[in-house]
C-alpha cells in the first residue's frame, strides 16, 4: 500500500526550489502581498484519511477554484440546461478573453474562464435567495469545518479592480445571456474567489469529485456519479485555462487552478489533493503546484 505521507513529505522536499520561482499575482492588489517559498499539499482517499505536508495551516484564497463548486451547484439546480448559456470547449485563449466571448455572440467556451464563471454565478443568482451566504455555507459543510469565512479585504480588492470582468457581463448581457444587475452578480462571483481555507479544507471540500459525488464529511450526495465524471471530464480539459494541455500531459489528473497558488486535482476512485504556493508562471498557474503534482503522480496508480 502507497505511503501517502512520505510520499507527500518527499514532494515538499523536491519542490522547494521552485516554491521560489515565479511571480504573485499583481493584478491584485491583495494577492500582491503573498509571500514566495511558501508551499503546501495535502489529500484526502475515499476512505476518508487526509496527509499533508509544508505550510498546512496558512490560509489563502479559493480564487477560480471556487469556479468548480460554483458549477457543481448550478448542476444541482438546472441539470443539462445549464449547457444552453455556457459551452463544454476548451478555450485555447485566456481566461479573461473579450473576443472569443464577441465572436460566440455571449456564450462563453467553458464555465472555467472567468465569463463562464460569471454566467455561472449569474444562474445561482436567479435560485438562491442569500448567493454568497449558501457558497460559503458548502465550503464549510464540505471541508468540515464551520468558521470558514470570506477575505473581504481581498473579496473588495476584486470588486474595485472588476472593470474587465464587468465588461464581460454586460457584453453577455447585450447578448441577452444575463438575467441579474451585474453588479450584484460580480459582488457575489468576487466574495465566491474570496474564500479563504487550508490545503486541508481544500482537500475536504471537493472530496465529491473522487467519491462519486458524494462528500466524505457530510455524506451528501453533492451530484451524481455520472454529473461528477462529465465535470472531471471538464476540469480535465479546460480546469488550468490555455495551460489545460500542458497540465494533463504532465499531471494526468483533472485539476482546478486559482492566482492565489492554489490547485486541486483529482484521481478519481482514490483521492483529492490540493496544492499552495503563490509564485505563478506565465499562464497563472503555480510553479510548484504543478511540479508537486507532476511529482505525486509519477507514484500513484492512474
Amino acid at each position: 500500500m502507497l505511503d501517502y505521507q512520505t510520499l507527500l513529505e518527499k514532494t515538499c522536499q523536491h519542490v522547494e526550489p521552485f516554491s521560489h520561482q515565479g511571480e504573485v499575482a499583481t493584478y491584485i492588489p491583495a494577492l500582491a502581498e503573498q509571500k514566495k517559498g511558501q508551499f503546501a499539499i495535502a489529500l484526502q482517499t475515499i476512505d476518508g484519511k487526509v496527509y499533508s505536508a509544508g505550510d498546512v495551516s496558512n490560509k489563502f484564497t479559493v480564487q477560480s477554484v471556487s469556479k468548480a463548486l460554483t458549477l457543481t451547484m448550478a448542476l444541482q439546480r438546472y441539470g443539462d440546461d445549464l449547457w444552453l448559456r455556457v459551452g463544454k470547449e476548451p478555450s485555447g485563449t485566456a481566461f479573461n478573453s473579450l473576443t472569443q466571448l464577441e465572436f460566440e455572440q455571449g456564450k462563453p467556451r467553458n464555465p472555467f474562464i472567468n465569463a463562464g464563471a460569471i454566467v455561472t454565478a449569474d444562474a445561482l443568482y436567479s435560485r438562491l435567495s442569500a448567493p454568497i451566504h449558501a457558497v460559503l455555507e458548502k465550503f464549510r459543510a464540505q471541508s468540515g469545518n464551520s468558521n470558514v469565512v470570506i477575505n473581504r479585504t481581498v473579496a473588495n480588492s476584486e470588486y474595485q479592480h472588476r472593470y474587465r470582468n464587468a465588461a464581460m457581463a454586460y457584453l453577455m448581457k447585450s447578448f441577452g445571456n444575463f438575467d441579474n444587475d451585474v453588479e450584484k452578480v460580480l459582488w457575489s462571483y468576487f466574495n465566491y474567489c474570496a474564500i479563504e481555507v487550508n490545503v486541508i479544507e481544500l482537500a475536504k471540500t471537493f472530496s465529491y469529485l473522487s467519491n462519486k459525488g458524494v462528500c466524505l464529511q457530510s455524506g451528501e450526495q453533492v451530484i451524481s456519479a455520472k454529473q461528477t465524471k462529465q465535470l472531471n471530464s471538464l476540469l480535465f480539459t479546460s480546469g488550468l485555462y490555455d495551460a489545460a494541455g500542458d497540465f494533463a500531459y504532465r499531471v494526468g489528473m483533472p485539476g482546478k487552478s486559482g492566482v492565489s497558488g492554489t490547485i486541486i486535482a483529482v484521481l478519481p476512485g482514490q483521492f483529492t489533493a490540493a496544492v499552495w504556493s503563490p509564485g505563478l508562471d506565465s499562464f497563472g498557474n503555480s510553479v510548484a503546484g504543478i511540479a508537486a503534482l507532476e511529482y505525486l503522480a509519477e507514484y500513484v496508480n492512474h
